[in-house]
């Protein structure tokens, strides 16, 4: 009841018709169900997501689920923020309607027609590009329309025509990809081919949504057949490689291009063609701009990189390598923790001198407080094997003069 609504800090009360029923809270996009009653979106949606088909106020069942906007509440609300700017209440954004599916189904009808001028299926595009972008209920009502195999068809067979291409390309990334739709450009090679020419595309934007389908493509690739195949195309590790040496300002080219190297360095018979095109000088370059997740990522694909002779020898030849994953082994996370722990080992194994560099990076205190600590099993044996494989380059009085750590309680098999 209006009598028993709390008034705002701001020394305002919202008015009862303005809150929704549901959550009590000013609305932002006022819809009205078929028995009449008006909430707030994104409550009746939560509501109805949850199972509850009847109507919260009245309980009468609803027997049709469409949502109509409140133009005039919505209005209304919006002239009662301006009216009370003086107490700090903010004007509400004008909504943006969701995905109507006839109108999606008649823009992929669009954009899919040989009949229509060019120009009409790139505008067509655009507008679904706009809608995905806006909310991912937008995204859903997309999906559930045949999508997927609409787009790759515009992409790989207007390749003459560029801009729809690539707008069909940038469209395409924002959707996963079935099993088979991976299989399907992975069996082309013609497909890989024109993907990994998009790598060097003067737009930035064109490169990074091609490494960005590369990389859906051999995530969901399950033949190792195809993902060699993939991985094996003239210049795609240059390609994507030459994604991560973009600025930091465009911070997307960052995070693709790092999952799309991953991705392709899961491959063994080719992970030589990454440390050839410049991987490793690359990645220790640019392990400190990534965020915490592609941090892990990066770190993933140096120890897989280590995993080859070839590639302990790039990265033994960066002089901040080593000291570089001791100083991060404990300050990302423990997934990170076991992947740096597990390159190190693998770049200590193959040279006295990395052991000394790591020795000197102060390794011992990083792998007395790994072993200790509460990360992974993996972690602590990759641990444990470093200290043992590091036993003969400690200093002698290193732990004999420690007071910082309990070295005998811990356990080391040598």
């Amino acid at each position: 009841m209006p009598g028993s609504l709390e008034p705002l800090d701001l020394g305002v009360q919202i008015p009862y018709h303005f809150r929704c029923p549901i959550s009590l809270e000013l609305m932002c996009d006022p819809v009205t169900v078929s028995t009449g009653q008006t909430y707030d979106r994104a409550s009746i949606e939560s509501w109805v997501a949850t199972g509850n088909t009847t109507c919260p106020v009245t309980r009468s069942p609803l027997t049709d689920f469409t949502l109509i906007p409140n133009h005039t509440l919505r209005r209304l609300i919006q002239e009662w923020c301006v009216a009370n700017r003086s107490f700090g209440v903010q004007r509400i954004p004008t909504p943006k309607q969701p995905a109507d599916p006839a109108m999606v189904r008649s823009l992929l009808s669009q954009a899919s027609s040989m009949t229509i001028a060019p120009q009409s299926r790139l505008s067509a595009l655009r507008r679904l590009r706009g809608l995905a972008r806006d909310s991912d209920k937008n995204r859903a009502v997309i999906s559930a329309f045949d999508v997927r195999g609409i787009l790759l068809n515009v992409v790989f067979s207007n390749a003459m025509d560029s801009d729809l291409s690539h707008e069909a390309l940038a469209l395409l990334v924002m959707f996963p990809l079935a099993e088979s739709d991976c299989a399907l450009v992975a069996a082309e090679p013609a497909r890989v081919a024109y993907l990994a020419r998009m790598l060097f595309h003067s737009s930035i934007e064109v490169r990074v949504n091609s490494a960005a389908l590369v990389e859906i493509v051999v995530a969901g690739t399950r033949t190792p057949e195809l993902r060699s195949q993939i991985s094996n195309v003239d210049d795609i590790f240059e390609g994507v490689i030459e994604i991560l040496r973009n600025p930091i300002s465009y911070p997307r080219a960052l995070k693709v291009g790092i999952k799309a190297l991953f991705a392709l360095c899961l491959v063994k018979q080719t992970r030589h063609k990454a440390v050839s095109a410049g991987a490793a000088e690359t990645l220790i370059d640019r392990l400190a701009d990534f965020e915490k997740c592609d941090a892990e990522r990066a770190l993933a694909t140096i120890e897989l990189l280590c995993r080859i002779p070839s590639g302990c020898s790039a990265f033994s030849s960066h002089a901040l390598t080593v000291p570089l994953l001791v100083k991060i082994i404990l300050k990302i996370s423990d997934r990170a923790t076991e992947y740096a722990a597990g390159a190190l080992l693998s770049l200590c194994s193959s040279s006295e001198e990395n052991q000394r560099e790591a020795v000197a990076a102060g390794i011992l205190t990083q792998l007395l407080l790994l072993v200790q600590s509460d990360c992974t099993d993996r972690a602590k044996r990759k641990a444990q094997l470093l200290l043992k494989l590091l036993r003969d380059s400690w200093p002698e009085d290193s732990i004999r003069n420690s007071d910082d750590f309990a070295c005998s309680e811990v356990v080391v098999p040598f």
